[in-house]
């Protein structure tokens, strides 16, 4: 049986959960931007460029030549730049995965299904909402039921009269 989370790191958890939505929303609006310019390059047989000979943002062929396909875009390649900000941003996620797994203490399966989000499309915004609700009941629940302990075992809460005790 996994360990509980320690009250005292509950400040720590909301932190690492908001990081965590965030960090979400942004993968997954990536991955999307991906997946729509891998469907144009490889399917459609274009490449998105900023600026250049085409103007300010506009769609150049790619051709295949004997070394594999190549771009003819001559302005800053948009469709490589959206690879590389979803790669880095990615390991960005990954932290942020790392950071609420190890704080509420879950199981490792949870952590792999937490960083597929990542990179399976749209499966971070459904996490994402998933994994917030969770976490916030826990959270709530936890605190009430400490709350409720704390009352039951206070000397001020015995000391009072109450209808039943007259």
């Amino acid at each position: 049986m996994p360990r509980a989370p320690k009250l005292a790191s509950f400040p720590a958890i909301r932190g690492a959960l908001k990081f965590y939505q965030v960090c979400s929303i942004i993968t997954g609006t990536m991955l999307l931007l991906l997946v729509a310019e891998m469907i144009a390059k490889y399917a459609v047989g274009y490449e998105l460029f900023l600026g250049g000979s085409g103007g300010f943002l506009w769609f150049a062929p790619v051709v295949e030549t004997a070394s594999g396909l190549e771009s003819t875009g001559d302005g800053f390649n948009l469709s490589l730049g959206i690879l590389v900000a979803h790669g880095w941003f990615y390991v960005v996620y990954l932290v942020s995965c790392f950071r609420v797994w190890s704080l509420m203490r879950w199981n490792l399966g949870r952590l792999a299904m937490l960083a597929a989000g990542g990179i399976v499309p749209l499966l971070s915004f459904f996490m994402e909402a998933r994994v917030a609700r969770e976490v916030k009941t826990y959270l709530y629940e936890r605190e009430a039921a400490e709350l409720h302990s704390r009352a039951e075992h206070s000397s001020l809460t015995q000391a009072i009269p109450t209808e039943n005790k007259r």
